[in-house]
């Protein structure tokens, strides 16, 4: 079975995290997928950015909601990079990618340039809430859908079935062997994040997950090794 390796934000370790430079380098790294997050602008661009505010990651503040993609052009998101829209990365790489959403109201917007563009095939679509994954369910038919957890309860395979999902992606630090064979007897993916470390690495394998997100190229060359 193969191991996937997604790069996080890019390869947010080495480059600035959901920049069109951080997404060039995991390509021209090996990476198998390239993971991005989504919210909308002001004006309803689909702007990849991991956070609510734009704070962090550029040279302005406030919440992107606030913002026109105009606005959002101006700022600094490292290294002189600007903060992209998702149709510009389907340009940019040639790679399969994993867009998370962050609600609903993304989720249709997103649906609309998959339906337009026929993505089914190419771009996976991953959420924290499970509203958001059936809702582009039941947008973009036969799309693929990841259900996120940092923290979960018992029923967390079964709200990825009832969600429609066919991948978990789990935090790495709180995963256990019990949860991923319970995955795997209802033919659910795992994927574990985010693997920055070999022991980390180890583990993934270990636990016999699908594949791992990561911040770093280095990640992918070794997993390839890793017993």
């Amino acid at each position: 079975m193969s191991f996937l390796t997604l790069g996080h934000r890019g390869v947010m370790g080495v480059e600035p995290e959901n920049t069109l430079r951080s997404f060039v380098r995991a390509e021209a790294s090996g990476m198998d997928a390239i993971e991005l997050d989504l919210h909308l602008s002001k004006d309803g661009a689909l702007a990849v950015m991991h956070d609510a505010d734009v704070d962090r990651t550029t040279d302005g503040t406030g919440p992107i909601a606030a913002k026109t993609l105009a606005e959002l052009r101006e700022l600094d998101a490292g290294r002189g990079e600007r903060i992209p829209v998702f149709e510009e990365v389907l340009e940019a790489v040639s790679s399969p990618l994993q867009a998370e959403i962050k609600d609903v109201a993304a989720a249709r917007a997103l649906a609309d340039v998959m339906l337009e563009r026929d993505l089914v095939g190419r771009v996976e679509v991953s959420s924290f809430h499970d509203e958001a994954v059936t809702e582009i369910a039941r947008l973009v038919p036969g799309v693929r859908t990841v259900l996120i957890a940092s923290r979960w309860g018992a029923d967390v395979v079964d709200r990825a079935k009832a969600a429609g999902a066919a991948t978990l992606a789990l935090n790495i630090r709180r995963l256990t062997l019990e949860v991923v064979e319970q995955a795997h007897a209802e033919s659910l993916k795992v994927i574990g994040w985010v693997v920055n470390t070999q022991d980390h690495l180890r583990l993934a394998r270990a636990l016999n997950l699908d594949g791992a997100t990561t911040d770093f190229p280095e990640i992918r060359r070794t997993g390839r090794f890793t017993a």
